[in-house]
């Protein structure tokens, strides 16, 4: 097992998948960035809010809590029982604003592939076989004009 981990090591898998890791949470972080920052903002404001992420249900607060019951952060780390839908909407657009990224992404990478695949079809083809035997025994033919194959190889 050790020697079969050392071969796929070698191979080179192993750095393409931490490269396509890092540049995944790198993406990762400007989706989220956009969503938090510029999008949710104006989701916010369409409904009448200014925070769309603050938008929960306060099931109980914790005993001797005396600050905000509209602080979604104080009430957070306060521990108090909530249900915060605004965050979790928020999370929903993260993930669709990734998925139709990727999904554009991949759309591209297919047509790019699909255009190579044409290239390469396109490409002119040496000659068949058949062809090369032909042209064996036209060279044949013009090399022995005595031969004539209608008597068959036994004359």
């Amino acid at each position: 097992m050790l020697k079969d981990f050392k071969e796929f090591i070698a191979k080179g898998n192993v750095i393409d998948l931490a490269v396509a890791v890092i540049i995944a949470s790198a993406f990762g972080v400007i989706v989220a960035s956009l969503t938090d920052e510029i999008i949710m903002p104006i989701v916010g404001t369409i409904f009448g809010g200014a925070d769309f992420s603050n938008y929960f249900i306060l099931l109980s607060t914790p005993e001797g809590y005396e600050g905000s019951t509209t602080d979604y952060a104080a009430l957070k780390e306060a521990g108090a029982a909530m249900i915060g839908y605004g965050a979790f909407i928020t999370a929903i657009v993260n993930f669709l604003i990734l998925a139709f990224i990727i999904f554009l992404l991949v759309r591209y990478a297919k047509k790019v592939m699909a255009e190579f695949e044409e290239k390469e079809e396109e490409a002119p083809a040496g000659p068949t076989e058949i062809d090369l035997l032909k042209e064996i025994r036209d060279e044949l033919r013009a090399a022995r004009p005595d031969y004539a194959p209608d008597k068959g190889p036994m004359g």
